[in-house]
């Protein structure tokens, strides 16, 4: 099927549109600012919720996804997602548990996450979290070090992106050099389901210095 077919049979192109950042992250991040300027360069809006919840040292996937699905999709207004990193892989589930997702813009999704660490680095991190129960994380929203609780790993290991069956349309943008969660992931993901393009990029998990190129692909596939 092709993209125009996709697009056509579900109609996201009369979505209203939300950005979900990633892990450790918030509204006003580099990708967040830049969809928010090119949405208003076409009078459209996008709005770009912050998913840190009320204390982010007990946050989990769970939660994350609780809250947007209660506060925007549970109403059925058709909603196109565009997510990065942890956001993205949120975007996906969201898809999977709301009709009201009609099409699915992903960046570098974190597929995978965290059974399959890319090192033995992060291996040994995830090892060591498991043990201590906390880890300490540079948020960059915030613009400060804080300690997140193992929960955090544990609740995302029960979402497996086997069970994501839902075929909404989707695009994903990924960096071949993606360190953090590579490549591999996103090209698995869409070698067995046809309704989502996946667009390899010369960058690595942040995609920041390809931003100008994620938004003309962004911007044809939803037909802006």
């Amino acid at each position: 099927m092709g993209r125009r077919q996709i697009i056509d049979r579900v109609s996201v192109n009369q979505s209203d549109y939300i950005y979900l950042h990633g892990f450790a992250s918030g509204p006003r991040s580099a990708k967040a600012a830049f969809f928010r300027e090119r949405f208003r360069e076409l009078r459209r809006s996008i709005e770009t919720p912050d998913l840190n919840g009320e204390n982010f040292s007990t946050l989990t996937l769970t939660r994350q996804i609780e809250r947007v699905g209660r506060e925007r999709l549970a109403s059925g207004s058709p909603v196109t997602l565009i997510g990065s990193s942890l956001g993205g892989l949120m975007a996906a589930w969201l898809a999977e548990k709301y009709v009201a997702v009609r099409g699915l813009v992903l960046l570098a999704p974190a597929f995978g996450f965290p059974r399959r660490p890319p090192t033995e680095e992060m291996e040994e991190t995830l090892r060591e979290w498991e043990r201590s129960g906390w880890l300490s994380v540079y948020h960059y929203g915030y613009g400060r070090s804080l300690p997140i609780h193992y929960e955090f790993v544990r609740d995302a290991g029960i979402y497996r992106e086997e069970d994501l069956t839902r075929p909404v349309p989707t695009l994903i943008l990924h960096g071949r050099s993606d360190g953090v969660i590579p490549i591999e992931r996103s090209r698995e993901y869409a070698r067995s389901r046809p309704h989502v393009q996946l667009i390899e990029l010369d960058s690595d998990h942040a995609l920041t210095d390809v931003l100008p190129r994620i938004w003309t692909e962004t911007r044809n596939f939803l037909e802006l």
